[in-house]
């Protein structure tokens, strides 16, 4: 398509092939009816196979959720089989662009916590703060939080969070999108990505988004032909340049979501932004590193 960069997919969980296995783990021991990929051309591989993969399929970019291992960390904790520092690092420095981070906070650990982001921030590949919202039991406008909004507004980076139900057992209330309310009237010059598609509560996420410049919608974890009718109505009309697109791999596939994406029968135009531009516009340091 004439003008596009190609995709972004702004939530691509870990994807190394030693993942497969804490995935299939933490899922058992969570009794939870998620299913991850299993296709060999849409599942785990390693960085030069996803490379291949990304240049067939026309994807530029995967943002991953990056962050430390906490020493008491078990099988069913996020963190267990998010990226690290160290396997990040050495593919994003040989592929620069292609892959890049969200430093993934824990607003548990105060000033700790708030020093380590702020270090993190400074690595040209960390696009984005992050929060994987249910592992902390928080809502968006916890007090918790507002010192890495503080951190995103300094340093001119989005903050992205998962929005809606929690896919595991963990509470789900805190993911409730009407929380981001405060903290965008609080930081106007920050970009809240409220990720997931915020289901149950869809339209509420709409509504933010509609109501606030900046705030945006993520579509990780559900592929086209199960987004809600709203979000797609969003789409097609005043979320044309709101949306971002996103897998949640390994949940949802890359191809997976792209053998559906003609259900939606978009505009091209409309399908760039959401599949690419609207990326690129929030996560502004995509485009220095291409």
């Amino acid at each position: 398509m004439a003008g596009f960069e190609g995709i972004v997919d702004s939530w691509t969980n870990g994807f190394l092939p030693d993942r497969e296995a804490l995935w299939d783990a933490t899922l058992a021991a969570q009794g939870v009816p998620i299913k991850v990929r299993r296709d060999p051309q849409d599942s785990f591989c390693e960085p030069r196979a996803m490379i291949e993969r990304m240049d067939e399929i026309g994807m530029a970019t995967l943002v991953l959720p990056v962050c430390d291992l906490p020493p008491n960390a078990g099988i069913t904790d996020y963190e267990s089989f998010a990226m690290r520092f160290e396997e990040v690092e050495p593919i994003a420095r040989e592929y620069p662009g292609r892959f890049v981070a969200q430093w993934s906070i824990d607003p548990r650990e105060g000033s700790h916590g708030l020093d380590r982001a702020r270090e993190m921030v400074q690595k040209p590949w960390v696009v984005a703060l992050h929060t994987h919202t249910h592992s902390f039991d928080l809502p968006f406008d916890a007090a918790d939080y507002y010192p890495y909004y503080a951190l995103a507004h300094e340093v001119g980076l989005p903050f992205v969070m998962q929005a809606g139900t929690s896919g595991g057992r963990f509470p789900s209330q805190c993911g409730q999108p009407i929380g981001i309310d405060r903290p965008a009237i609080f930081f106007p010059d920050v970009d809240f990505v409220l990720s997931h598609t915020g289901w149950p509560w869809v339209e509420e996420a709409i509504a933010m988004a509609l109501k606030f410049s900046n705030v945006y919608l993520g579509t990780a974890s559900l592929p086209p032909k199960r987004w809600h009718s709203a979000l797609v109505d969003f789409v097609r009309g005043p979320g044309r340049r709101k949306t971002l697109y996103g897998t949640s791999f390994p949940t949802v596939g890359h191809r997976h979501t792209l053998a559906q994406l003609p259900t939606l029968e978009l505009e091209t135009g409309t399908e760039q932004d959401l599949m690419g531009n609207n990326a690129r516009r929030v996560f502004g340091r995509i485009a220095a590193l291409a």
